[in-house]
């Protein structure tokens, strides 16, 4: 029976495997409102994914978007779409305009992104996030990222 060294994640090992030197890099994928804001599914599974590339959770979700709990369970079991001509599709490509210039500031690299969304920023005198989520505040943040 061989017996796997349990991971130091410190030194970044696992089964005595020595770490690696190169830092590996993690890149999301562009979404652009311009090429889902025709659909309402499109946009509906858009914003899903943008959800998850960003590790926000489904309640800041219904808050960015003005929505409820339950709404955003339907739209995740695809049971409803984000309706066209509602405020929440308003705030949904508000949503993608952010998403979209995060990715073009940063590349694309998921670390810097998430980074930059929870850390405080200077001009903003807030945590982006936060402000999307608990002020409203999501033109602010698009404001600064262009």
């Amino acid at each position: 029976m061989i017996c796997l060294k349990s991971p130091d994640r410190r030194a970044g090992e696992w089964a005595g495997q020595p770490a690696r030197t190169k830092q590996r890099r993690f890149y999301m994928h562009l979404i652009k409102v311009a090429e889902v804001s025709g659909s309402e599914e499109k946009l509906t599974q858009a914003v899903l994914q943008i959800t998850q590339m960003l590790g926000i959770y489904n309640a800041e979700l219904a808050r960015i978007l003005h929505l409820r709990c339950a709404d955003i369970g339907a739209l995740l079991d695809a049971h409803k779409n984000i309706s066209e001509d509602t405020e929440a599709w308003a705030r949904a490509i508000k949503y993608i305009e952010m998403y979209e210039a995060l990715y073009y500031l940063y590349e694309g690299n998921e670390i810097k992104i998430n980074n930059w969304l929870r850390k405080k920023h200077k001009g903003l005198q807030a945590i982006p996030l936060y402000l999307m989520v608990d002020e409203q505040k999501i033109n602010q943040v698009i404001d600064v990222l262009n």
